[in-house]
């Protein structure tokens, strides 16, 4: 059995999270000693798993409380949470398009200080300074 800091270590998430979706009811399998400490068995790290993953695709808690609602009724919704993951997977799929995006600039960046650095480029990436590399530029 885990703690709950042992759970937010291992899942990458704060303390604070684990205990709001406890309290959400995003976990059903979350247990608790005779003090109501919680704790968690590795099929409520597999729930927590889940939320998390769901939750960074910018679904909300309303959200995913129905679809571990669907899970719990079992089979007869199987379709019902298929469309649900779907969609996710498509929301993560822009988010990974739009990061790399981010990391493409920030690599441009990146080398771009390197050439100014290294002096082969001007320092072009201070506002302060481009009337001193652009002069004949007006406001």
């Amino acid at each position: 059995m885990y703690t709950v800091k042992d759970v937010a270590k291992l899942l990458d998430i704060t303390e604070h999270t684990v205990r709001f979706y406890t309290d959400k009811g995003l976990v059903p399998s979350v247990q608790r000693d005779k003090n109501n400490t919680r704790l968690f068995d590795q099929e409520s790290i597999n729930w927590l798993t889940g939320v998390k993953y769901l939750k960074q695709c910018g679904m909300t808690v309303e959200n995913i409380k129905t679809y571990v609602d669907l899970c719990l009724k079992g089979g007869s919704t199987i379709h019902e949470r298929y469309q649900i993951i779907l969609k996710q997977k498509e929301i993560a799929k822009a988010q990974l398009k739009e990061a790399k995006r981010t990391v493409k600039y920030m690599d441009e960046k990146a080398n771009h200080y390197l050439d100014i650095i290294n002096g082969l480029s001007l320092d072009d990436t201070n506002p302060g300074e481009w009337e001193l590399i652009h002069p004949n530029k007006t406001s």
